[in-house]
């Protein structure tokens, strides 16, 4: 078996297609590469649309990057046939071995991609593989828009809408993610009432009816709650866990540092009363119960605090509001301003918290998801373009089925 018979089994050639030569050459950088050239047998009839075999009508000079054979860099190379089909029109054939108009092998893109499954940054990637990052970040996108595309989202009843940003402080996205299936089925810029309407048009693209949602979690957002009343008026709206105890333990942290200001005794005790019980040392326990006990405006807050998880416990609507109820009338009794504060926040989006009593559902699972957008942003060092990262979110994140070929390592 000569060279050219071995590449062709390398290559998984089928007839009509084969090496007919390969040559080992330097680029113009001085590099060393691999050039295979690839031929059809002469006189052979490629079939159209229809399944006629039809001539070949002319040829076209293509070239392909492949895998690195060693350290040399691997392009083919072949006369790409154009027929004349039975309708009388001209069509380019296409080849086994890439997709239509890739410089690269369909091998070369499944190992490309599974290098980026793996974590590792595109830029990083492209490196390694020698190419561009311009043109990986082409291929990536390819594969996530056909995959996304072709993603069956019909089955969404529940959903979580978030945002996170593209860099430290600026440039949102809106995340969306199936709360049954957790996972990301949407992502777009911004994080404005027109997110939602973008929301909403792409459910519509999928053939879900608006009807099907039934709750949608979100933080306090006025755009959000304003985009969601109007492009989904049947879906309950639960405001999330997560935010709700996150304004508490703010409103928790201010009358704490409204004490300290006034007591040297506090200093230092910041994470004693920001950290959960269980998360703290016996002697963190010990002087937060001490603290509490010389401060009574602070042990009365830390008290409220802790009695409002009780909240969440409840399965019943009805004993849940007289519970939240009777906990907003014991803060307006104590009269600690930013306790009041957040009963007013409570009772001016009631609905909405009440009714996590009856889904429970909550943004946990966005929370999740935000982590790992965090640290692939962190991988990457950001990133300037927004598409780039609203497709990265989908790859980590969408679960969604690639038909590339499986390349293992």
């Amino acid at each position: 078996m000569n060279s050219a018979q071995l590449f062709t089994q390398a290559l998984g050639l089928l007839p009509p297609w084969y090496v007919e030569r390969i040559e080992f050459n330097k680029d113009s950088k001085g590099s060393k590469k691999l050039d295979i050239y690839l031929r059809f047998e002469r006189g052979f009839r490629f079939s159209d649309e229809s399944g006629e075999p039809c001539l070949v009508h002319d040829t076209l000079e293509r070239t392909w990057q492949h895998l690195n054979f060693f350290e040399h860099t691997c392009y083919l190379h072949a006369k790409v046939p154009r027929i004349k089909t039975s309708t009388g029109k001209i069509k380019q054939v296409s080849v086994p071995w890439a997709r239509p108009n890739s410089g690269f092998t369909l091998l070369f893109e499944a190992y490309a991609m599974s290098l980026i499954e793996s974590e590792m940054p595109v830029n990083k990637a492209a490196h390694l593989l020698r190419v561009f990052p311009k043109r990986l970040w082409t291929v990536f996108n390819y594969w996530i828009s056909i995959a996304f595309n072709a993603d069956d989202q019909s089955k969404v009843k529940s959903i979580g809408i978030d945002e996170t940003s593209k860099k430290k402080g600026h440039d949102y996205i809106m995340v969306t993610a199936d709360l049954d299936e957790r996972r990301v089925i949407f992502a777009c810029a911004g994080k404005g009432t027109n997110t939602v309407s973008r929301l909403a048009g792409h459910l519509k693209n999928k053939r879900v009816p608006v009807a099907q949602i039934e709750h949608i979690s979100m933080d306090m957002s006025p755009a959000f709650i304003a985009g969601a009343g109007h492009h989904f008026p049947e879906a309950k709206i639960v405001f999330d866990r997560f935010h709700i105890k996150k304004m508490l333990n703010e409103a928790v942290d201010e009358v704490r540092k409204s004490e300290r200001r006034l007591h040297n005794a506090l200093k230092g005790h910041k994470y004693t009363f920001l950290k959960k019980d269980n998360n703290l040392s016996k002697r963190q326990k010990h002087a937060k119960i001490e603290l509490m006990e010389t401060y009574p405006i602070l042990g009365e807050t830390v008290r409220l605090q802790e009695l409002f998880e009780d909240f969440f416990e409840f399965s019943a609507e009805d004993e849940a509001a007289a519970f939240l109820a009777y906990w907003c009338d014991l803060v307006e009794e104590y009269k600690i301003q930013p306790m009041i504060k957040f009963a007013a926040t409570l009772k001016s989006h009631w609905t909405g918290v009440i009714n996590y009593v009856q889904a429970k559902i909550s943004n946990g699972i966005l929370e999740g998801i935000n982590s790992k957008i965090q640290l692939a942003k962190n991988r990457a060092r950001g990133y300037r373009n927004t598409q780039n990262l609203i497709n990265m979110v989908y790859f980590i994140a969408g679960k969604l089925k690639f038909d590339y070929p499986h390349y293992s390592t």
